[in-house]
């Protein structure tokens, strides 16, 4: 077969690593890809994620598309794919604005009964003011669109939301995906990632994962896009997982295919489990980063046959078999991520700290006069299996020690803190 994956960071380097595992593999390819990427696949930077890419697929015999990043889904990639007669691993357009606009996801939930925080939106900055007074800090304001994971504000009292909604609506920090702003109940306890694959009709969940999101030691600091994982989460046992596919994942997908609206593709439910049960932070419609980098090495089975089959409708007779190991993953960031990260500096390291046992997915790289340089604000994860998260952790750390770039910054503190052990 060969397949074709849409997308260039640590997620998509992860699934490259898994999908060559397959024997039914000939060939993949990848745009725009990255620097190790291109270590698996045939990287075409040059080719743009438009409507010539799905001529291109079909003229080059493509078996499988698979796209990995929000933003191409939002804009309806896995549609035109599938109108040139392509089977598509990702979900249509109408599905995707399950992550796209967050007063949607909240409208499908409310139909569906499905638990979540109290909400309001707004695209008027003295009405969203006039709400925020009505209620109590710590305040959650979100940026509706997609903002590349950063569009969360925690704040931590009256004057810090205030600035947070007018940074969406009049100073525009998140562009259109700020054009309207949801203020949301915050919600304590416990955060976990349940993701899925799904085929329309049937689900069936990975191994609940944790990330985390600020970018400093102890949750300091500013949200990313992510700066590390582990999986299993040790939080939402067999039985939990359970209730979270038939209390969430399944009313969710029944509400939207009541719309006519068929999911297929990845369903992701960021939770939080309060004293009252798990509750939905927020549904994205892919694979996440960093977790996919910690579930990547724990998935036995072949994930060529299980994307074709989410793609086909097929999925309740493949098997989807998980490792009872732990996985870890640290994110390495360029200085300055999330706001402002610098660039163009060479990485050193890499072949001493893939010895110690670890996997190395790239994220933000680029291979150049033949130097491995950094090219975005996530650069590199380091994985680690094994039997404990604390083994595993061990694993990273060492390897992590071993590469090298200017101003490199990390977490020192992922499955610590009792989150992980």
């Amino acid at each position: 077969m060969q397949l074709l994956v849409i997308g260039g960071g640590g997620r998509e380097h992860a699934l490259i690593w898994k999908l060559k595992q397959s024997p039914r593999v000939e060939k993949i390819y990848c745009v725009p890809g990255n620097g190790g990427i291109a270590e698996l696949a045939e990287c075409l930077p040059a080719l743009a994620v438009d409507g010539a890419l799905v001529g291109w697929a079909v003229r080059q015999g493509v078996d499988l598309v698979i796209i990995g990043p929000e933003a191409p889904l939002v804009a309806g990639m896995a549609d035109e794919f599938e109108a040139a007669g392509l089977p598509v691993f990702g979900v249509c357009r109408e599905a995707a604005r399950l992550e796209g606009s967050k007063s949607f996801a909240k409208e499908i939930m409310s139909a569906a009964g499905v638990s979540t925080a109290a909400a309001r939106a707004f695209t008027d900055l003295d009405e969203a003011v006039a709400y925020l007074e009505t209620g109590a800090a710590p305040y959650v304001v979100k940026a509706d669109g997609l903002a590349a994971g950063k569009g969360v504000i925690i704040a931590e009292d009256f004057e810090a939301a205030r600035r947070a909604i007018s940074d969406c609506l009049v100073d525009r920090r998140f562009g259109d995906a700020g054009r309207q702003v949801v203020i949301e109940e915050f919600l304590a306890g416990q955060e976990v990632s349940v993701l899925a694959f799904v085929d329309g009709k049937t689900i069936k969940a990975m191994p609940p994962a944790q990330d985390y999101k600020r970018v400093g030691d102890g949750d300091a600091g500013p949200n990313t896009g992510g700066m590390g994982a582990f999986a299993p989460a040790p939080f939402l046992d067999e039985d939990g997982l359970a209730g979270v596919v038939t209390g969430i994942l399944e009313p969710t997908i029944k509400a939207l295919a009541r719309r006519g609206i068929i999911y297929k593709g990845v369903l992701y439910a960021g939770l939080m489990l309060t004293e009252t049960g798990a509750k939905v932070l927020e549904f994205n419609t892919r694979f996440g980063d960093p977790e996919t980098e910690a579930l990547m090495p724990l998935f036995d089975g072949d994930l060529v046959e299980v994307m074709l089959s989410c793609a086909q409708g097929r999925l309740a007779g493949v098997d989807v078999p998980w490792s009872t190991a732990k996985s870890l993953t640290v994110v390495l960031a360029s200085e300055g991520y999330p706001e402002s990260p610098v660039t163009g500096r060479e990485i050193t390291g890499l072949v001493e700290a893939a010895k110690k046992d670890v996997v190395i997915f790239h994220a933000g790289t680029r291979l150049e006069g033949g130097k491995m340089l950094t090219s975005g604000g996530r650069v590199l994860n380091v994985s680690a299996v094994a039997g404990s998260f604390a083994e595993a952790r061990e694993k990273v750390y060492e390897a992590v020690k071993l590469i090298k770039f200017e101003g490199m910054r990390y977490r020192s503190d992922i499955g610590i803190m009792g989150r992980g052990d």
